[in-house]
């Protein structure tokens, strides 16, 4: 048994912005189930606080950098035996607004500070000075918001091993040298070997160097981030890193206990592989939300997404407007938020085809689980994207994705060719270039095979017939840590 603290800035369901939160609350389970002590740190927000009914405050600290200690708040995470730390204090947390933005979606000013102390909350407690009485094995921290902890512990004697899991190298938690000095941090760490990074202070790049093992959320992706055009000026960091044998993809999972369409309870009717016909009534069911003409042999696609252009929201607006003009017996939804002009983009396509385009903005669990269900492609022309789990949701809900041939989702998306479908291997469609007319030519594709149902159910089947719950991807956690504690 190894104990494992969890670092993260946001845990699905106390708080979400994208996936993230969701490996931040299914791993840590899939590895207590293994029979792991696995605790999970994060900030105590002012919707987590909301949530909970029982909390109990366990420790206060003072922390280095800060004027007033801190509270350590102690829970489980819902539906589970994991044991939550919240870190209380209302000064960086108990705010309005998401985890990392003001209510109108600008980025909070204090954020350095903010997820600073959550980084010494996290190396405290890895070094067990904060009198809760338990030690771990590991400390596994996830994305720029917890990449100072590995940096803070790295020289300490008896320190747990320590592993960074990169989710989106695009995010990486720059700020000024003013910064660094305010934050108190020390001097030692401000060389380029350091958190140093182009006059800058990096906390990602805290991570990339100072933890014993650095992860990625997808085989692919561990490679793509050597490159030049997915390592944002780390590339040769982290080409380094991987030459060492520092560096590992481990593809993402997905809860089974949430996303299965047999026992969905947001869903309007449950299916399975056996009773794969009950999928059309969830079909039915989407387009009366959205308003849409209701018809079986309409071609419905979905898109849940963050509205920016790493998404490919762009290629998306102006496929579906080719396709919606040319007549095609098509239907769109999208739930999502991000930038201004691609919501007021969407409101427009609404606007001109209001039979046909069904529009959510924002963010509504239910809602993804009923797009899930009741589409029958779902959309991701991401133009990189680490791992993804949309996709793997549509698989499992046999809704056949419609994906670029990059990160995690070039390892779960078979392409439909005429190959793999007489191998029986299809389950989507891949395109390469990441640009509108790849995008349409594959769509067509899509469209032209919608018409052969036998196929596509085919590939319905053999969609839904995949394994992607944690389970081998925690085995392949579990693997790594006795790998870089026995090292």
């Amino acid at each position: 048994m190894r104990k494992i603290l969890f670092a993260s800035s946001e845990v699905h369901p106390m708080i979400k912005t994208g996936g993230l939160a969701d490996v931040s609350a299914s791993l840590p389970i899939a590895l207590q189930e293994h029979g792991h002590d696995v605790r999970i740190i994060m900030p105590a927000y002012r919707k987590c606080l909301q949530q909970l009914e029982k909390v109990e405050t366990v420790a206060t600290i003072k922390l280095d950098g800060y004027h007033l200690p801190v509270d350590i708040l102690q829970t489980t995470l819902p539906d589970s035996d994991v044991v939550l730390w919240l870190l209380h204090s209302p000064h960086h947390y108990d705010r309005d607004g998401g985890p990392y933005s003001h209510p109108d979606g600008h980025d909070w000013e204090d954020n350095a500070a903010r997820f600073a102390l959550l980084s010494r909350a996290a190396a405290k407690i890895a070094m067990n000075e904060v009198g809760l009485g338990w030690k771990p094995d590991i400390l596994h921290c996830s994305d720029w918001q917890t990449g100072l902890a590995p940096a803070l512990i790295a020289d300490l004697p008896q320190r747990p091993a320590t592993v960074f899991t990169i989710h989106n190298m695009a995010y990486q938690g720059l700020f000024s040298r003013e910064v660094f000095t305010a934050l108190d941090l020390p001097e030692k760490l401000w060389t380029t070997e350091g958190l140093e990074f182009y006059g800058l202070m990096s906390f990602m790049k805290g991570g990339l160097i100072y933890a014993d093992q650095i992860t990625t959320v997808s085989p692919t992706y561990a490679r793509e981030i050597c490159s030049y055009e997915f390592g944002y000026g780390l590339e040769g960091l982290l080409a380094y890193r991987a030459e060492q044998h520092r560096l590992s993809g481990i593809l993402n999972g997905i809860d089974y206990h949430i996303w299965t369409p047999e026992t969905d309870p947001f869903i309007a009717k449950n299916f399975s592989i056996k009773q794969i016909r009950n999928k059309a009534a969830n079909k039915t069911a989407l387009q009366k939300h959205f308003y849409l003409t209701e018809s079986r042999d309409s071609l419905l696609m979905g898109v849940i997404s963050r509205l920016v252009s790493q998404k490919g929201v762009d290629l998306t607006l102006e496929a579906m407007t080719h396709i919606l003009d040319a007549g095609h017996d098509v239907q769109f939804v999208c739930l999502g938020s991000g930038e201004a002009a691609f919501e007021q983009d969407l409101r427009i396509l609404r606007a001109r085809f209001p039979d046909k385009v069904g529009i959510s903005i924002g963010y509504d669990e239910a809602l993804s689980h009923q797009i899930e269900a009741g589409s029958d492609v779902f959309l991701m022309p991401s133009r990189f994207e680490p791992c993804g789990l949309n996709q793997m949701y549509s698989l499992r809900y046999g809704t056949l994705p419609v994906v670029r041939n990059t990160g995690g989702l070039a390892d779960t998306v078979v392409d439909a060719s005429e190959e793999n479908r007489k191998a029986g291997l299809a389950t989507g469609f891949v395109f390469d270039a990441a640009t509108v007319e790849a995008l349409e030519e594959t769509l067509d594709r899509v469209i032209a095979l919608y018409r052969r149902p036998r196929i596509w159910r085919s590939m319905m089947i053999t969609a839904m017939e995949h394994d992607y719950s944690w389970e081998k991807s925690a085995n392949t956690y579990i693997d790594m840590y006795h790998h870089i504690i026995s090292r």
